[in-house]
């Protein structure tokens, strides 16, 4: 068994029985998770590890059968394989969506392969126009080296700068000759580039295009070739630039690289537009343990499946237990989102800090109230069996259902009183005991509000007579 797969059983065993409302079980489970953000995965095979990058991109181009060929190809030559990521230093603050490729990068080099970071210091002047509408202001020199001081520090939680190589694209592309560009460029069609989307519009529109633009992914293209690169990762709006880099490598004489690309995480604010600083839908790296648990805690609900894939080290089937749960209600989507606001704060902070921060956030904001609430079913009759209860309420249309739910801890009294909220989980064995009798036996006649909470839904419990 890898040190992985051992991981996984221990946070699988968590998913699927533990009540992930409390601290504890979301403690456990950080302290599980949040180790293999640096976990040695030298032990898994080319197939494993195609498997793992695969679950991660959007695109894998030509696949995963051809990435496990690739690594297999690169042990028996007794070469490095090769994965590469370009950063171009065009701001200095970098935000969660920054870290979702060099997240998959860290896996790279923790499977035991050589990692390049091809810093764009010629690139960043033409500036990349994936996405854009207009032309990007170039960068000076002095942009480029203040961009580039911070950057290494902010990404360090998502990736071991100590173990990389980096290399300046200035250091070859100064010495391109004109010749060997036209040479390349007259095998390249001009329509490759016109497959753009962001190119169309801006020219129907009338905008301007340069050719400094259209040559961007031939000087990106360039790096691959001088690093002979195996595998590059990116966004998915980088694929078609990524696409000319497989071109101008077999136009060089080389094999072509295979391609990652990672999809791009939507921003906080629920509209649809990916992350990013200029429509302030962003988390920035720098920010404080509060404040990141609380911006991912403003998400909707919808995101926090795809911000578990694109930020956690979670697998798939672990992903795949807990959405699970919140489908058979045995998990509300609040305590979903607040295990990814701890992966996403610990990841940065520590896990002792991304617990304070969920502290800290449920002191602020997660006081409910629900004796307030004018519209809750009422209990008729507590002396039924629990069972009894559920199915009367119709929160259940089955002894097997409700079964299920106890099981996956989804049914609990909940008190409110002047001192605050508590919820008692209750047990399969309890199933089959008047609702009257548990809460006798488990609540105080003086302590409040009682309800009966079964996965996401609430009823009111009259008060004892």
């Amino acid at each position: 068994m890898t040190r992985l797969s051992q991981s996984v059983e221990r946070a699988t065993a968590l998913l699927h029985s533990a009540d992930l409302a409390t601290d504890a079980a979301v403690q456990e489970l950080l302290e599980i998770t949040t180790p293999r953000r640096d976990m040695d995965l030298s032990d898994l095979g080319p197939g494993e590890q195609a498997a793992m990058i695969a679950e991660r991109c959007q695109q894998l181009q030509p696949g995963a059968e051809a990435l496990a060929r690739r690594i297999t190809e690169a042990a028996q030559q007794r070469r490095p394989f090769i994965a590469k990521l370009g950063i171009d230093p065009t701001g200095h603050e970098v935000h969660l969506g920054h870290a979702v490729p060099m997240q998959l990068l860290s896996r790279f080099q923790r499977m035991g392969h050589q990692v390049v970071l091809i810093v764009g210091d010629v690139t960043a002047k033409i500036g990349d126009p994936s996405g854009r509408s207009d032309e990007r202001p170039p960068l000076t020199d002095e942009d480029i080296k203040r961009n580039l001081a911070t950057y290494q520090e902010q990404v360090s939680p998502f990736f071991d700068f100590g173990r990389a190589r980096f290399r300046f694209n200035g250091d070859w592309l100064r010495e391109v000759t004109l010749p060997r560009l036209i040479e390349i460029a007259a095998h390249i069609p001009v329509s490759m580039s016109l497959q753009r989307e962001d190119f169309r519009n801006r020219l129907e529109a009338g905008q301007g295009l340069s050719l400094g633009e259209l040559l961007y992914s031939v000087a990106m293209a360039l790096d691959s070739v001088e690093i002979n690169c195996d595998i590059e990762l990116g966004g998915i709006d980088q694929f078609l630039n990524m696409q000319m880099c497989r071109k101008v490598m077999e136009i060089c004489g080389q094999a072509p690289e295979l391609v990652a690309a990672t999809s791009l995480i939507e921003g906080t604010d629920g509209t649809g537009a990916k992350m990013s600083k200029s429509k302030g839908n962003y988390v920035p790296l720098t920010a404080a343990p509060g404040e990141i648990f609380g911006k991912i805690m403003s998400v909707p609900d919808r995101l926090v499946e795809p911000y578990l894939r694109a930020l956690s080290e979670w697998c798939d089937s672990e992903i795949t237990v807990a959405v699970g749960r919140l489908g058979a209600g045995s998990v509300h989507p609040m305590d979903l989102k607040k295990v990814l606001a701890g992966e996403v704060t610990a990841a940065i902070h520590g896990v002792g800090a991304a617990m304070k921060a969920r502290e800290e956030f449920a002191a602020r904001f997660s006081r409910r109230t629900f004796a307030n609430v004018d519209d809750l079913p009422e209990v008729a009759d507590p002396e039924l069996t629990l069972t009894d209860v559920v199915k009367e309420l119709g929160f259940a249309k089955s002894n097997g259902d409700v079964r299920r739910v106890a099981q996956q801890n989804g049914l609990r009294l909940v008190v409110e009183s002047a001192d605050g909220q508590r919820q008692l989980t209750l047990s399969a064995d309890d199933i089959r005991t008047s609702l009257a009798g548990l809460v006798a036996e488990r609540v105080s006649e003086q302590a409040g509000d009682l309800f009966l909470k079964v996965g996401r839904k609430l009823a009111r419990i009259p008060a004892r007579s």
